[in-house]
């Protein structure tokens, strides 16, 4: 049966697979979302047998029915390469206790390399299946990781040019290195003078407005999305919880059936959403644990059932959960709502208004499956050290705080059933924070000389998009306020 895609925000038509890969946001404004989240059809038995690629086709082809079996395979294919330092793709690593799911041996370090890896190729076959002759310019709003992965799946892509907007003091100097090195002829990075949220506000501005669609139309151009409000970015996000409930069961560690927490640094709230749609599957999930930094407008929501936006930005040392509206809360939402497209829209504009929303307490019920923790920079830094001195192994800031959040939890709960932490960045992302969490003696030291102590301290390679980087000259240097957004964009594509 072909899975089609609703908006969240109306009643409007369902679209196909491909139609809402192309589009990224519904016309209304709302976010894709699956007619029904689909069963696993292959046993979790067999799954545990079958290489990351494999398992990607089972998973993936319940949710794109409209993709051939050709088409979709090419694009895993092309996806899950030698661009992966290791064959495994995302490595299970057991630590004290728990499990950590390396989702950071991509191209640019960070998880956003599982999604945006194979995003560009679902996105021109799309383009393709739809007759689409337009140049698609993908617009994207990152607060660190995200920008970059796009930007190295994109590159020179034919038929795309992608346009990245940063926070230009709200990200790792790594970070903004790798995004303002990048090579690509339809490749452009602008730093803004705002915040994340600023700058996603300002992308998602642009793409609800109609005047602009037109012009670009009239030269050849349409917008399309590589942030996680994609659905070509979620689905592939499931796979990995997927992958990592069956290594857990290939190996033993697990009995058929037996329960598996997930926990989950979480700013935009898809890598989380995704583990949900995992178990919405079939995979035997206990909790999922929301992991937020200082900045923890999802722990208050878990806690109250109130989404309130409206309090101070804090810039952290785990700066790609430094937001404060979590656009995929949104597909939870309306799952809670009862699939209710007008109470969600009510929701939306009264977070678009006043900054905040509640949900019904029938709602709050429908959300047990989540727990809400967060942990401040002092208790981070330690959860670093703690782990490094006790073990030899050096976790990246968003990890830490995922893992800080994990053991409160288990002390407080007693809830020892076997769990897998999502590690979503490297720590060579964020060495000068690693590296002066382990030990004081770092501050201050050069970047790259810290990159060359984290490799003797964790005794782990530097990975070469480091390597790349440390000699790269600067090829974007664009920087605007956030009001010069969209005059920005139209001056990059001469409209």
């Amino acid at each position: 049966m072909e899975m089609m895609y609703r908006s969240t925000r109306s009643d409007q038509e369902p679209v196909t697979a491909s139609q809402a890969i192309l589009k990224g946001l519904a016309d209304d404004g709302g976010l894709f979302v699956p007619s029904g989240i689909p069963k696993l059809e292959m046993p979790l038995e067999k799954l545990a047998q079958m290489s990351y690629r494999e398992m990607a086709y089972e998973v993936m082809r319940l949710f794109f029915t409209d993709f051939t079996e050709e088409e979709l395979k090419n694009c895993i294919s092309r996806a899950y390469d030698d661009k992966f330092d290791t064959e495994e793709i995302a490595p299970l690593v057991e630590k004290d206790g728990v499990y950590y799911l390396e989702l950071f041996h991509g191209a640019t370090i960070a998880f956003k390399d599982m999604a945006l890896s194979i995003l560009p190729h679902l996105l021109t076959t799309s383009a393709k299946k739809n007759h689409i002759t337009n140049e698609i310019v993908i617009l994207t709003a990152t607060s660190g990781d995200t920008g970059k992965a796009a930007l190295a799946g994109f590159a020179d892509v034919e038929g795309t040019r992608i346009i990245v907007f940063y926070p230009k003091n709200g990200v790792s100097a790594i970070q903004e290195r790798q995004m303002v090195t990048q090579k690509g002829a339809n490749t452009k990075v602008v730093g803004i003078t705002g915040n994340f949220d600023d700058a996603q506000s300002g992308v998602k501005a642009m793409f609800n407005n109609k005047e602009l669609a037109e012009v670009m139309a009239g030269k050849g151009y349409q917008f399309s999305s590589a942030n996680s409000i994609n659905i070509g970015r979620l689905v592939p996000q499931v796979v990995y919880y997927v992958y990592a409930y069956t290594r857990l069961l290939g190996r033993g560690a697990v009995q058929m059936g037996e329960r598996v927490n997930f926990v989950v640094p979480t700013g935009n709230f898809g890598n989380i959403l995704a583990a949900y749609y995992a178990k919405n599957m079939g995979i035997p999930v206990g909790k999922l644990i929301c992991a937020s930094n200082e900045n923890k407008v999802l722990y208050d929501f878990f806690e109250t059932g109130v989404y309130d936006r409206n309090r101070e930005f804090i810039l952290t040392t785990s700066p790609s959960m430094d937001i404060l509206i979590s656009s995929n809360l949104e597909r939870l939402v309306y799952q809670i709502a009862g699939e209710d497209w007008k109470a969600t829209k009510k929701m939306m504009d009264d977070l678009a208004a006043k900054g905040k929303y509640a949900v019904t307490d029938e709602m709050k019920s429908r959300m047990k499956d989540f727990v809400g923790g967060w942990a401040g920079e002092e208790k981070c830094a330690e959860e670093i050290r703690r782990v490094y001195e006790k073990t030899g192994y050096v976790m990246d800031t968003h990890t830490s705080v995922a893992s800080a959040v994990y053991h409160e939890y288990r002390e407080s709960t007693e809830d020892d059933a076997k769990t897998v932490i999502a590690s979503t960045a490297s720590p060579y992302k964020f060495a000068t924070s690693v590296m002066a969490a382990i030990d004081q003696e770092f501050v201050g030291m050069d970047d790259f000389a810290l990159i060359d102590e984290l490799s003797s301290t964790s005794g782990t390679k530097i990975p070469s998009a480091v390597e790349e980087i440390r000699t790269a000259p600067v090829l974007h240097d664009l920087v605007c306020e956030t009001e010069e957004m969209q005059s920005t964009v139209e001056k990059i594509l001469g409209l």
